[in-house]
């Protein structure tokens, strides 16, 4: 096949071996060729700029800067730019939040391989690629009322285990205010306690401990 009719392949991922193990794939794959990889968001900036591959693979949450701010920039100077997010991450918001950037698709890294070059095929061609279990949690993400900014910040620090008085010293806001968040933090996410909030919080990637 000729390097006109091939799919360029960009990886980007924190981990070497997971790097080698996508390239190995791909390549095998004689309509495909990997063409750089990168193990941060901005290295793959830069590689995108130098390249601009056809099919970007990235991950969500790398050091220096993370996948979804990439994909950001990435599709800001680039409209023709197709990502998909190949991640462990499956929470909803993750899920959001990597579409919402402007990836066309959302892979799990326990994908099967035929799988992976059925998606960077698909995505090439024009078309979004989302399984249905991710697509069930994105709608599901849809439906569930947001938090606002300011409850993620109440939430994020409830889950490192402060109390309503310690939030509010944090956050330079009364102890009533506090608790006010932490009520509607509780409703939003359909809990009746701040330990089942920061469980259904990490399960979502809503927050991280």
């Amino acid at each position: 096949m000729s390097q006109s009719t091939t799919i360029r392949v960009l990886i980007v991922d924190d981990h070497a071996i997971v790097r080698k193990g996508l390239a190995t794939i791909i390549d095998s794959d004689p309509e495909m060729t990997v063409i750089a990889q990168a193990e941060d968001g901005q290295q793959a900036i830069n590689l995108f700029r130098e390249h601009q591959p056809d099919i970007t693979l990235m991950d969500l949450r790398m050091p220096k800067m993370a996948g979804v701010e990439a994909i950001l920039e990435i599709c800001a100077e680039f409209k023709q730019a197709r990502i998909a997010v190949l991640t462990t991450y499956d929470g909803d918001e993750d899920i959001y939040r990597g579409l919402h950037a402007g990836a066309h698709g959302y892979l799990l890294k326990d994908a099967k391989p035929g799988e992976l070059l059925n998606a960077i095929r698909a995505i090439h061609s024009g078309q979004k690629y989302i399984l249905p279990e991710v697509g069930a949690k994105l709608l599901q993400r849809m439906i569930n009322p947001e938090l606002s900014g300011r409850e993620l910040e109440v939430l994020r620090l409830m889950a490192q285990g402060m109390s309503n008085q310690e939030i509010g010293a944090a956050l330079s806001i009364g102890e009533s205010t506090v608790k006010s968040h932490v009520n509607r933090i509780l409703s939003k996410l359909g809990v009746s306690d701040r330990t089942q909030a920061v469980i259904v919080a990490v399960k979502r990637g809503l927050v991280s401990l």
